[in-house]
């Protein structure tokens, strides 16, 4: 990976980034995944979505067993270093649970707003 990108990482204690991935041209947020800084040169460098499965302890690369592929369209850094945004074409599901997205199932309900803050 270019080291001035590596530089600017900022990793957790197991040395991984937050990946939120987004549908490029809906802005829809999809999932959020783990990156280290192969997954992330292997996302750069392939086109395709490489994440650190921290359950199996390995990477994947999203839809090789589900079909349900991600093609990088950009990569973007936060400002703090500390978070991935990745711009995709999502084909098919994007969470595990079969649907289109991991956030659209359990919205929370939110209280009055808070004046004079």
């Amino acid at each position: 990976m270019d080291p001035a990108v590596a530089a600017r990482l900022k990793r957790n204690a197991d040395g991984l980034v937050p990946a939120i991935a987004q549908q490029y041209d809906t802005g829809e947020v999809l999932m959020l995944g783990w990156m280290d800084d192969e997954a992330l040169h292997r996302t750069l460098t392939t086109g395709r979505c490489t994440y650190w499965s921290r359950s199996r302890g390995a990477y994947w690369v999203k839809g090789d067993t589900s079909g349900h592929v991600q093609h990088v369209k950009s990569v973007a850094l936060d400002c703090d270093g500390d978070t991935v945004l990745v711009k995709v074409d999502q084909v098919g599901a994007a969470c595990h649970t079969g649907d289109r997205t991991c956030f659209d199932a359990d919205e929370l309900p939110l209280g009055p707003p808070v004046t004079g803050a």
